[in-house]
């Protein structure tokens, strides 16, 4: 019955299943999902008249409770017909007695199964959602507070000209943002089509017990079956591996930063990061384990976009090797933003270290080609400061020596100007006001609304 067995490992669940969305994917939910769509198929059609409202209450009493099942030996048992929907039919036809014949009246397997899979996504979503809002505000705090604190930029992974460590990080909120105004906004629409997509079943009122079949579970109704046509799948698999890429994106920068050379930012988690063989590491666990989460993303993704290529009305594996990999890559990513939810609440920040690396490289070098720039043209002036540099940087001594050393700045620019470029405050641009302007646009907190 278990869609997927490789969060369930006990030896790895607590990095691969970290978080609370992975709860919701497991064979039980799957199972209890299943359960949901019989009970709300039978309500539908009763309310059409097409099976008796006493029947209807039966099958909804019989399908109330997973619990009342054996999932394993409905799992083995799905390996005669391919699914577990067969041998879920016969259970509760069993336990309903003489209005059995009512359950799963008019549907098919398929019908059930994705219906039930729309299910356990839109629960599983709803916790993801909840959990990266508070990602989100983890990093619009760090924006907030830092929102002026100068640092380097770094650009190829060298430093690059000062921005603001608030930038940085009103940046991920966005992202990470907008990834969750991705997700919110798939479609996860009810499946009925009977055997072949026709309702042939329902005397010709399919569409009204599709309709009701909706709204007794609070889903979308599409205006045809989509057995092979998965856009659905698609598109839901496509958001969590968006989600996954943002959140991967966050927590590779707070690595880098964390390194011992850099060592601008640490995680304050108590007793975690530590080394079996090196006493003195402290590793940034929660975001090494984001990023390994969400690395698993993309290979799902790929399975789950490779299986919209279908048979006809039915699929013959396409439909069934969705199962295993939505459940994984909904687990998987839930997985890298708890733990990235981890590391952004615990993330201290050393703001003099960064202002140390700040004064590593010549950032007065942007100012003083710009002030060459209106007497030398923009190539020479770029020339001239390049050359004294490197200079510098080969005979150790100050840039503002090397510079003077130049001809060209020396009749330029009087060795005060020159002084009081290269020792004036990093010029961070416009960066605290980019951090306004995305701390305005950020959605309000899910969490927060009635």
């Amino acid at each position: 019955m278990r869609p997927s067995s490789s969060h369930s490992d006990g030896l790895f669940s607590a990095l691969v299943a970290h978080g609370p969305v992975a709860a919701e994917v497991g064979g039980k939910p799957w199972l209890q999902a299943l359960l949901d769509v019989e009970s709300a198929l039978a309500r539908a059609v009763a309310s059409v008249g097409l099976v008796p409202q006493e029947a209807a209450r039966a099958i909804a009493e019989a399908c109330a409770d997973a619990a009342g099942y054996d999932a394993d030996e409905l799992g083995r048992a799905a390996a005669l017909g391919g699914n577990p929907v067969i041998p879920l039919v016969r259970a509760v036809e069993q336990r309903v007695g003489a209005d059995g014949r009512w359950v799963h009246y008019g549907a098919t397997s398929q019908d059930v199964l994705d219906t039930a899979m729309v299910l356990v996504a839109r629960r599983a979503l709803a916790v993801l959602v909840h959990d990266l809002a508070g990602v989100v505000e983890a990093a619009a705090d760090l924006a907030r507070e830092h929102r002026g604190t100068a640092m380097s930029g770094r650009t190829l992974l060298q430093q690059a000209v000062p921005t603001t460590f608030g930038l940085k990080a009103a940046g991920w909120a966005l992202a990470l943002d907008g990834a969750s105004q991705r997700l919110s906004a798939v479609d996860l629409p009810v499946q009925l089509g009977g055997a072949a997509g026709t309702l042939a079943s329902y005397a010709g009122q399919g569409q009204q017990v599709a309709a009701a079949l909706a709204d007794e579970l609070g889903l979308t109704c599409s205006v045809l079956p989509w057995h092979t046509a998965r856009l659905p799948v698609a598109d839901l698999a496509c958001g969590l591996g968006t989600t996954s890429g943002a959140v991967a994106k966050v927590a590779l920068d707070v690595v880098l930063l964390a390194q011992t050379e850099v060592a601008e930012v640490a995680e304050a988690l108590e007793g975690a990061g530590g080394s079996s063989a090196m006493p003195h590491k402290s590793n940034p666990i929660a975001a090494v384990q984001a990023r390994a989460c969400a690395r698993r993303a993309p290979g799902l993704v790929a399975t789950l976009l490779s299986c919209m290529e279908q048979e006809h009305e039915r699929a013959a594996g396409g439909w069934h090797a969705e199962w295993a990999p939505l459940s994984d890559l909904l687990a998987s990513t839930g997985a890298a933003v708890a733990w990235l939810r981890t590391s952004l609440e615990a993330l201290h920040v050393d703001v003099k270290r960064m202002r140390a690396n700040l004064d590593l490289s010549p950032g007065g070098s942007t100012a003083v080609s710009a002030a060459l720039t209106e007497s030398l043209g923009r190539a020479q002036a770029h020339v001239v400061v390049v050359a004294a540099v490197a200079d510098a940087r080969a005979r150790g001594i100050p840039l503002r020596d090397a510079l003077l050393a130049s001809r060209e700045v020396r009749n330029v620019l009087p060795p005060d100007r020159l002084g009081a470029l290269l020792a004036a405050a990093p010029h961070t641009g416009e960066a605290t006001r980019l951090v306004d302007a995305a701390l305005v646009a950020l959605r309000p907190d899910p969490r927060s609304r009635p």
